[in-house]
C-alpha cells in the first residue's frame, strides 16, 4: 500500500532531499549566474517604491516577529508586482498543492507551496506557519522538494525562499543528473542596496523564464 506523507514531516534536512531525489549541489558560478551577472538596471521610480516597501517592513518588524501572511503582504507580493510577475505572460496560482512520487513508487509526498508563478518555472516559498526568527536555510530542503515537482524537467526552474528578514534564491536543473545551487543570502534590513539587488535578480529571472 502506498504511503502518503506531508513534505514538511518527511523532508527536514538537505540530506533528506538530496538522498530521496538523487540531488547534488553544484558550486559553480557558470551553473547559476542569474543571481549575480547581467542584472537589469532599475530606475529611480522603482528605487523609491523599494524604499517605501523597506520602511514599511522595518516599521512592522519593529513590533516583533511576523508570520507568513504578513511577510507575504509587506514584502513578497510588492516585490513580485515590481518585478512584473503579475503581468503577462505570467499567472499566479496561490497555495497550490504539490504531489511528489518518490522513486521507489511506494511513497507519495504531499505539500503546499505559497505562490507558484507560471509557467511553472518560478516558485516562491514563504516560511509557512513559522516566524521570522527561523532562518531561510530551514526552508531550503522543502523548497527543493517542491522544485522537483516541476512539470517541465527539461527546463531549469528557480525558487526564492524568504522569512522577510532574509531572501535566498535557488536554481534547480533536472537532466541526466538533478543538480541545484544557491545564491548568497540577501538581507533587506541591512541596507537599501540589498533590496535593490533582490529586485534586479527577480527581473533577471523573469526575463529568462518569460521567454520560454
Amino acid at each position: 500500500m502506498m504511503r502518503i506523507a506531508a513534505i514538511t514531516e518527511v523532508i527536514t534536512s538537505l540530506t533528506d532531499v538530496e538522498t530521496r531525489f538523487a540531488l547534488e549541489r553544484v558550486e559553480d558560478e557558470q551553473f547559476f549566474p542569474e543571481w549575480f551577472t547581467e542584472l537589469p538596471e532599475i530606475n529611480n521610480t522603482e528605487k523609491d517604491a523599494l524604499d517605501v516597501l523597506r520602511r514599511r517592513y522595518i516599521y512592522h518588524r519593529g513590533g516583533g516577529n511576523l508570520l507568513e501572511g504578513t511577510v507575504m503582504l509587506l514584502v513578497v507580493s510588492p516585490l513580485l508586482a515590481l518585478a512584473g510577475f503579475y503581468d503577462p505572460p505570467f499567472k499566479i496560482k496561490a497555495e497550490s498543492s504539490v504531489e511528489l512520487i518518490i522513486n521507489d513508487g511506494e511513497e507519495v509526498l504531499r505539500g503546499r507551496i505559497d505562490v507558484l508563478v507560471l509557467q511553472n518555472q518560478f516558485w516562491v516559498v514563504v516560511l509557512e506557519s513559522k516566524k521570522t526568527t527561523l532562518s531561510v536555510w530551514s526552508a531550503i530542503p522543502q523548497a527543493l522538494a517542491y522544485l522537483m515537482a516541476n512539470p517541465h524537467p527539461h527546463q531549469p526552474v528557480f525558487g526564492v525562499v524568504t522569512n522577510g528578514d532574509d531572501v535566498l534564491f535557488i536554481k534547480l536543473q533536472q537532466q541526466d543528473i538533478s543538480q541545484y545551487d544557491l545564491s548568497r543570502v540577501f538581507a533587506p534590513l541591512s541596507s537599501k542596496q540589498e533590496m535593490y539587488t533582490i529586485l534586479q535578480i527577480l527581473k533577471r529571472i523573469g526575463l529568462q523564464t518569460g521567454q520560454k
